[in-house]
């Protein structure tokens, strides 16, 4: 029995590696991701090199045009006339924005502030020039109140807040919202392509043999079970040797390739200043858009400088996913990546068993894969969120939703024991779906002309032999 199940297994494995399509997408795939990130990198950094000109008409007589302080990315320009006047003059003139200030603002509440685009007015732009605004009514409140920026500085706290993972031993180890987050997503993304892509290579690798017959020669030799869990395992080698050939060739290339596209890395310095309007101080607006001293800026960059040796981006990186639970998160992965496919690819084996059109296997895959896609959108967007939360942990727990909510709350960090709880219920659901999808694939694998239905599906569950 083993024999012929290894068999079985071989035969799917090297049927496919075997196609010239499977090896040109294998070392296709990473270069094409390499070329389009490539793009898109030039495509974002060339946006941020273009300039946005503003027209600004302010009637306000508060002076709030002078204060406005233009940016690489943003540059306003002050207009005389009528608003009419500004308007006729902004649809000839190829500016990206007219902002209107209208008479009788009250700086406390300015209200009535309109701006006008062409065509739909994008999000960035519409909170540049937002952002832009607020900072001169702001000026214009702390020059009204009698406070200078420097005491303005000295009465903001800024806290400097350490993120420390502590385990259930006492070991503490810092920890990286950003790193933790980013592995999270690349986990469920992986496995539920991996489901998804080679499911449905099961299904329709089982409908083509049931529609041309060869299930009757080979069902002769072989039991269904053995045919079945053969055909899983056999394409799951196939996965699995992609999704590493494709891991060191994306490796490869983002060490060779990338380096020698985009060049070496340089450090930049990068230094915005602006001036009021009276002739103040100029200010450097830091990361977290709170304007300090030009001075006290560059005494505070030079002594961080002296304190922190430099680090590249990668060794960056390397610092950070050390800080993880590199060893839980690597056996959670395995774990749940062949558990979660040989669950789903036992349901996707049955469904194309079931039908004998492929465009039948549409009432049938809906209800399998809707729990994959809930488990994939909930965690990006709820357990990323709260990973320790009701949601997470219950659907961590269901072994349907458990191979994605899982591994998003692994890189967290999950209790011992939930993991255990999680991974013994997945084993026991694989168990149960492989006996229900056993049941139909002895039965369905020789039924032709006949159209399948839900209720024909329960009885084929229950047949004897």
């Amino acid at each position: 029995m083993a024999s012929k199940f290894l068999l079985i297994a071989q035969r799917e494995y090297l049927s496919r590696v075997r196609k010239k399509a499977f090896i040109v997408l294998t070392l296709a795939v990473p270069l094409l991701l390499a070329v389009f990130g490539f793009i898109i990198a030039k495509m974002a950094s060339s946006d941020n090199d273009t300039t946005d000109v503003i027209e600004v008409r302010d009637d306000s007589g508060l002076g709030v045009a002078s204060r406005l302080v233009s940016t690489p990315q943003l540059r306003f320009e002050t207009t005389t006339g009528t608003l009419a006047d500004a308007k006729k003059g902004f649809q000839k003139a190829k500016h990206d924005g007219l902002v209107y200030l209208p008479a009788g603002l009250d700086v406390e509440k300015p209200v009535g502030v309109q701006f006008f685009g062409k065509g739909n007015i994008s999000l960035k732009k519409q909170g540049a020039v937002e952002s832009a605004l607020n900072k001169a009514f702001s000026d214009l409140k702390m020059q009204k109140s009698g406070l200078t920026q420097d005491q303005l500085d000295r009465l903001r706290s800024k806290v400097d807040l350490q993120a420390v993972s502590l385990d259930e031993t006492g070991k503490e180890a810092n920890s990286n919202a950003l790193a933790t987050s980013g592995m999270s997503y690349a986990l469920a993304l992986a496995i539920y392509m991996f489901i998804f892509i080679y499911g449905v290579q099961i299904m329709r690798g089982v409908g083509e043999e049931k529609s041309s017959r060869i299930m009757e020669v080979m069902l002769s030799s072989v039991k269904p079970f053995d045919l079945m869990m053969g055909k899983i395992v056999g394409i799951a080698a196939v996965g699995l040797t992609q999704f590493l050939l494709w891991g060191v060739l994306s490796f490869g290339v983002s060490s060779v390739v990338m380096p020698l596209l985009t060049g070496k890395d340089k450090p930049k310095t990068e230094v915005a200043a602006g001036t009021t309007a009276a002739g103040a101080t100029a200010v450097v607006v830091a990361d977290d858009d709170e304007p300090r001293s030009a001075g006290a800026q560059f005494d505070k960059s030079l002594e961080s400088q002296k304190q922190q040796p430099v680090m590249t981006g990668r060794f960056k990186a390397f610092e950070m996913l050390a800080a993880l639970p590199l060893g839980t998160i690597l056996f959670g992965f395995i774990v749940y990546f062949l558990g979660g496919y040989l669950l789903y690819g036992a349901l996707f084996g049955a469904v194309g068993a079931a039908v004998d059109d492929q465009t039948d296997t549409q009432q049938f895959m809906f209800p399998i894969t809707m729990p994959l896609i809930l488990s994939y959108i909930v965690g990006v967007s709820v357990i990323l969120r709260n990973p320790d939360g009701p949601v997470a942990f219950w659907m961590s727990m269901f072994p349907l939703t458990s191979p994605i909510a899982m591994v998003i709350r692994l890189p967290f960090g999950v209790p011992m024991w939930q993991l255990a709880l999680s991974i013994f219920l997945l084993i026991l659901g694989f168990l149960g779906t492989v006996w229900v999808a056993a049941r139909i694939y002895r039965v369905g694998i020789l039924m032709y002309g006949k159209k399948v239905t839900y209720k024909e599906l329960g009885k084929w569950m229950f047949y004897k032999g």
